[in-house]
């Protein structure tokens, strides 16, 4: 059964580092100065037979070059079991990205995932990120004003943040998330992490796109 995790939120204003909206603009803002995370929220349940599918596969499917390139390869690999939906929606926010970044190459991976990948909040190093958690928990983030206290750039400095529950923000699932990397020219990079999950035996399906000129780690996490 595939969940969709809402992480309970308390009232108060969004975090002055972000831009959230329900349109596929809000993506656009990452160039903003001040924003180093944009979120499009959406409803993916239209989604939900191929994504068990994809689950029940443990899929890892790796690609780059051009959209048409990566374009042919997903169809290939999904049209042919019949996962018309999950392909379109993937290529959908291919170009989005294509559009946002001013970019013509990628890499891309989807992929099933039932280990923790990163544990520790961290700045990735590339220019920008795009994710989409299709099943399962998604990408726990930091406001910046959480970040901007001494004692905790000693630790990020140390790799070893610890941060109340209550200031950390996540991303929902089916949601679409830009993060800004230490190479983008300006700003400050989002730091962020990925859920556990191995101690609840959950799975997630992800999707991550990196341009193709940033720093590409097989290890690097959602």
């Amino acid at each position: 059964m595939i969940e969709t995790y809402t992480k309970p939120i308390a009232e108060h204003k969004p975090a002055r580092n972000s831009e959230i909206g329900t349109a596929p603009d809000i993506l656009r803002r990452i160039h903003q100065k001040d924003t180093n995370i944009a979120i499009y929220k959406r409803d993916i349940s239209a989604l939900k037979r191929e994504v068990q599918i994809l689950l029940d596969n443990k899929i890892e499917l790796r690609s780059s070059g051009s959209i048409d390139a990566i374009q042919r390869e997903l169809r290939q690999a999904l049209d042919s079991n019949g996962l018309n939906l999950i392909t379109e929606d993937i290529i959908y926010l291919l170009r989005c990205f294509q559009e946002v970044a001013g970019a013509s190459v990628f890499r891309l991976l989807l992929a099933s995932v039932e280990s923790n990948m990163c544990r520790k909040f961290h700045t990735d190093i590339n220019a920008l990120r795009m994710l989409c958690t299709y099943s399962g928990p998604g990408t726990l983030w930091l406001p910046d004003e959480t970040t901007n206290s001494k004692v905790v750039q000693r630790q990020i400095n140390n790799k070893d943040i610890k941060i109340g529950d209550n200031l950390i923000e996540q991303v929902e699932t089916g949601h679409v998330v830009i993060l800004k990397g230490a190479l983008y020219p300006e700003g400050t990079p989002i730091m962020h992490r990925s859920p556990s999950i191995e101690e609840t035996g959950e799975k997630r399906l992800l999707l991550r796109i990196d341009l193709n000129e940033s720093t590409w780690n097989d290890t690097t996490d959602f």
